[in-house]
């Protein structure tokens, strides 16, 4: 399959996934407060805090194997490919293992302390159902290590959409239970269900396509495990930085400006950002197609996929900055009622952030794709750390809109970090990335108009 048709194809499944994921976010809450009542169900949401923070846990191990195996894989050592897989699921069940022992603790504190019998949910259920969806998510650990078999094989495709199956099937499990009348722990198990039984498949699936165990039998390794183990604390500090980030800037918000001020900015912050969904699915369309061919040594076709990417998606993200401008204040005020007053210099500082982040964004894969995060972690902790310094001096000089100008900061000070670092991994200078991507832009028009061409003719 030619690099244009895999890249057709992982923007389709990826644009598929989007739909269903914010179907899973959305479709099932109305059936949620049907069944069991607004209150009871505002209840369970809070009882979920705990198995979506478990999820975390992980410490980026999945991504450290996944993207190990892959370079070994592409560059065609596939003995180490088999080690890496092998090394990764045993320090993946190592951590499996040790959350489950975490949650149960975390557990038991909690019913010492009675919070469960504070709720409107039978304390016993409570406890069954959360054990049950903890034991769920962590299942999902395995997921980045069974996605690389796929990526590996270059059927990342294949791999978005069997994971999309698997969120229908969890929606489709869940809205059973809910129209069958059932509660918490059935819906739990539900969950947990559709996580074992599709996980197997998932697996043995991704083994085939790859078609690696064949031949080659993987050993455990320690430098493997020591190498993986490094790699996977540098990719938890981007949870942690982006949590520095969104949690420092509201709180700022809150202790210098107030309650109605934190509505204004995190309303308009959500807004401002809600077209960079559609720039991120460029990501998963082009990024396995870029790791497999720097694993391959074919620098040529990586340096093409990353140039025609970064500029792609600024264009993109200029043309969304534009729709806001025009567009975004008289959306704010509907969708708030009119309850909420938006400065205008606020809005327009607000999406100047799109530039940015498409930037640093999409220069930000590169670092995944060469398994080289402890930069990049580095990178968004100074950026975090900075932006919630500068709201909050910013704020008390200039208020709600020196807010804005403190949060844009994060996306401005990423990319003067990242985006020359980046291109010094992808061998290019920042020259060669404005020069040689609009050449490549240039002949992506072209050949774009001489395929419709043809089509049409």
């Amino acid at each position: 399959m030619s690099l244009k048709k895999r890249l057709l194809n992982n923007g389709l499944a990826s644009i598929l996934s989007k739909g269903v994921r914010v179907l899973e976010q959305l479709f099932l809450v109305p059936f949620f407060i049907s069944a069991w009542g607004a209150a009871y169900y505002g209840e369970w949401i809070t009882l979920t805090i705990i198995p979506s923070v478990m999820a975390f846990s992980n410490l980026g191990f999945g991504s450290a194997a996944a993207n190990s195996l892959i370079l070994s894989y592409a560059s065609g050592n596939k003995q180490k490919a088999a080690d890496i897989s092998k090394t990764g699921f045993y320090i993946i069940t190592i951590m499996v293992l040790i959350a489950i022992l975490i949650g149960a603790i975390v557990i038991y504190i909690l019913d010492i302390f009675q919070i469960f019998d504070k709720s409107l949910i039978d304390s016993q259920d409570a406890i069954l159902a959360v054990s049950i969806l903890i034991l769920a998510r962590l299942l999902n650990f395995y997921d980045q290590l069974r996605e690389s078999y796929y990526r590996a094989a270059q059927r990342a495709a294949l791999s978005i959409n069997l994971l999309s199956i698997r969120a229908a099937l969890n929606l489709g499990a869940g809205l059973i239970v809910l129209l069958l009348g059932y509660g918490i722990v059935t819906f739990a198990i539900s969950q947990l269900t559709v996580t074992i039984f599709f996980g197997l498949f998932y697996w043995f699936k991704g083994r085939q396509v790859l078609g690696l165990y064949r031949e080659y039998n993987g050993v455990k390794d320690s430098k493997i495990l020591k190498d993986i183990t490094t790699k996977g604390l540098s990719y938890l500090m981007l949870p942690v930085w982006q949590i520095i980030y969104f949690q420092g800037t509201t709180f700022v918000v809150r202790i210098v400006l107030g309650p109605e001020a934190v509505a204004i900015f995190n309303t308009a912050r959500t807004l401002s950002r809600s077209l960079n969904q559609l720039l991120y699915l460029v990501e998963p369309t082009v990024f396995p197609e870029l790791q497999i061919a720097i694993g391959k040594n074919d620098w040529k076709t990586a340096k093409q996929i990353f140039r025609v990417s970064i500029i792609g998606v600024f264009l993109l993200s200029l043309i969304g900055v534009i729709f806001l401008a025009i567009f975004g204040l008289w959306f704010y005020d509907i969708w708030t009622d009119n309850k909420l007053h938006l400065p205008q210099a606020m809005w327009y500082i607000l999406i100047s952030a799109m530039l940015f982040n498409a930037l640093w964004y999409t220069t930000e894969m590169v670092f995944r794709a060469v398994n080289q995060p402890k930069k990049m972690g580095i990178y968004g902790l100074i950026a975090a750390i900075s932006s919630v310094l500068l709201t909050y001096f910013l704020a008390t000089i200039y208020g709600i809109t020196g807010a804005a100008i403190g949060a844009v900061s994060l996306d401005l000070i990423l990319v003067f970090l990242v985006v020359p670092n980046g291109c010094n991994i992808m061998k290019m200078t920042l020259k060669d990335l404005y020069l040689n991507g609009i050449n490549d832009m240039k002949l992506l028009k072209n050949k774009t108009r001489n395929f419709y061409q043809r089509s049409f003719k």
